[in-house]
């Protein structure tokens, strides 16, 4: 079991689900609350899922949550999108977030395939 506060993809994560949280708060609640429900559960399952994965005893597990983390932020980059051409959020704001979120798909990728590598090796 490893601590998940020490990586930085987690970190990263943390903070992106949290602006998302606050940003989607300004969605208003006609028409748009299932869009700030998938936005913001997409969000929080980039950290969450790191978290789940620290908590497992294989690497093999640990992996498995590291691609749900990735399949999240690739529900997130839609979802943020979808915000976008929806005129919920600025062109700015989109651009800004989507970068974070495609650098932390990077980061826990990158984190993915050295566990994976470790299980080779063992």
């Amino acid at each position: 079991m490893q601590d998940f506060r020490k990586i930085e993809a987690w970190r990263r994560a943390h903070v992106l689900s949290i602006t998302i949280q606050k940003l989607a708060r300004r969605f208003g609640r006609a028409g748009f609350s299932q869009l700030r429900a998938q936005l913001t559960k997409s969000a929080d399952a980039i950290p969450s899922n790191i978290v789940a994965g620290c908590n497992g005893e294989a690497n093999r597990e640990f992996a498995r949550f590291l691609s749900e983390s990735i399949k999240a932020a690739n529900n997130t980059e839609h979802h943020l999108l979808t915000a976008k051409d929806l005129r919920l959020i600025s062109p700015d704001v989109w651009q800004k977030l989507t970068a974070e979120t495609i650098e932390i798909r990077k980061m826990t990728y990158a984190y993915r395939r050295r566990v994976l590598e470790d299980i080779r090796y063992d």
